[in-house]
């Protein structure tokens, strides 16, 4: 690694991220159905159907895990808990052996000096509620309230942070737009109610927090920068949309109370009635501000339906998951969240990693272009620090390879390798050197 602990602010926040249905294991402990788990079993919605009904069994070894987050010198754990796990239904009944699980995991956390970052949902959504309409239904945000309730009155006198919901814009635009995650809808008008109620939802669990006395609460955003095409005005415009819709919809809503407005003459007819008042719960004051980042999207215009425009590959080194590495969109969003969005609020960067195609030979896995990546976008991170951006803190996704959605068990993001058939971690070189860089 080209930076260490040393080279960054004293109290600089490192940590690693994970999210449950990824790693936990979801036929273990009374967890109930989920969105996901009919996503993956219809046909063509995930490579060779897989779910996350195993995936590294994190449910039974959290322990060993841990001690692998511990060993490794960071200082915190981000972690997300699993409605379904603790209320099957997503209302009423209250999994206590769920609870329990995240109570031992919490405790796990504490005893390695670890601080525990929540996040309270990551995409698993009760398959009872998506019977309901999941996300285009205005009153997910009082269920989603009421499981908040449940889970932090439980956790929330030992977290470090929480945040209510893991990137919006996936959530609702990804799954309901283009269908990509569950539950597989390509819908605008049930896009526009998912986009609104995913912040509403947002808004409403940091409400019920406070109402349980609790601080250090945020929100994390997924950001992918948008280049457009060639310098014409249609690129340049196609670009702005992308952005709009991907970016700004979720920052402007939550940190200016607005919505962008070139994206709300595309998408204003479709959203839901009296959308416009529910900012003064959107807007809930937040004490900082997360940003996933990975890569960059080039976009060029095309003819058809709106939103008019569409990806194209770009020239740069690619990732496993064919995603460009650009680490000059990471300062810049960085630089444009805290002038125009959160401000004060301190900044941490609560994603960033890269699936590489990698292997266990001789016992080690040499992954020089996964620490590539982490040492380009630490230069990002510090490169904005530089220029007096608060941000204080790094998280690596992932700590383990895992269920990577759509994309099954084939993308591996982690700083320890998984053999899913025998569950065998393999810390890779890139934790090795980032333990080497966190001791410094």
């Amino acid at each position: 690694m080209q930076y260490s602990r040393s080279d960054f602010p004293e109290e600089f926040l490192f940590g690693v991220a994970t999210s449950s249905y990824q790693i936990e294991g979801h036929k273990f402990g009374g967890a109930g159905e989920t969105h996901w788990d009919t996503f993956a079993r219809t046909p063509g919605n995930v490579v060779r159907n897989e779910d996350g009904a195993v995936a590294c069994d994190h449910y039974h070894r959290y322990a060993e895990d841990l001690d692998l987050v511990q060993a490794a010198g960071f200082d915190a754990y981000r972690f997300s808990t699993s409605w379904a796990r603790v209320m099957p239904e997503g209302r009423g009944h209250v999994n206590q052996e769920g609870l329990d699980y995240y109570d031992r995991l919490t405790d796990a956390m504490l005893e390695r000096g670890l601080k525990p970052c929540a996040t309270l949902y990551h995409w698993e959504l009760p398959s009872a509620l998506a019977d309901l309409g999941g996300w285009t239904n205005r009153d997910i945000a009082s269920w989603f309230g009421d499981f908040t309730e449940v889970v932090m009155s439980r956790l929330g006198d030992r977290m470090h942070s929480v945040a209510p919901i893991n990137e919006p814009w996936c959530v609702s635009w990804l799954s309901h737009f283009l269908g990509q995650h569950a539950p597989g809808k390509r819908d605008i008008r049930a896009t526009a109610r998912a986009m609104h109620h995913v912040l509403l939802a947002h808004g409403t669990a940091i409400q019920t927090m406070r109402g349980l006395g609790m601080s250090n609460l945020g929100c994390v955003f997924n950001c992918e920068w948008a280049t457009p095409v060639d310098e014409s005005k249609a690129a340049r415009e196609a670009a702005d949309l992308y952005d709009a819709y991907y970016n700004r919809f979720f920052l402007g809503g939550v940190f200016n109370k607005e919505y962008p407005e070139n994206l709300m003459r595309g998408l204003g007819p479709h959203m839901p009635k009296g959308w416009q008042d529910d900012f003064d719960v959107i807007g809930e004051k937040l004490d900082w501000c997360g940003i996933n980042y990975y890569t960059r999207s080039v976009i060029a215009p095309e003819q058809g339906a709106w939103p008019n425009l569409t990806t194209v590959e770009g020239p740069l080194a690619k990732t496993q998951m064919d995603w460009e590495i650009y680490p000059q969109g990471l300062t810049d969003f960085i630089l444009r969240t805290w002038k125009e969005y959160s401000r004060e609020v301190p900044i941490y960067i609560t994603e960033n990693g890269m699936a590489n195609a990698d292997s266990v030979v001789g016992g080690e896995v040499i992954d020089s272009e996964r620490t590539s990546y982490l040492n380009q976008h630490l230069a990002a991170v510090k490169a904005a620090i530089d220029q007096g951006a608060p941000v204080k803190g790094y998280f690596a996704w992932s700590l383990l390879d895992n269920y990577e959605w759509s994309l099954g068990y084939e993308k591996r993001f982690g700083l320890v390798h998984v053999d899913f058939e025998t569950q065998v971690r393999t810390p890779k070189d890139s934790y090795n050197r980032l333990k080497v860089a966190l001791a410094r």
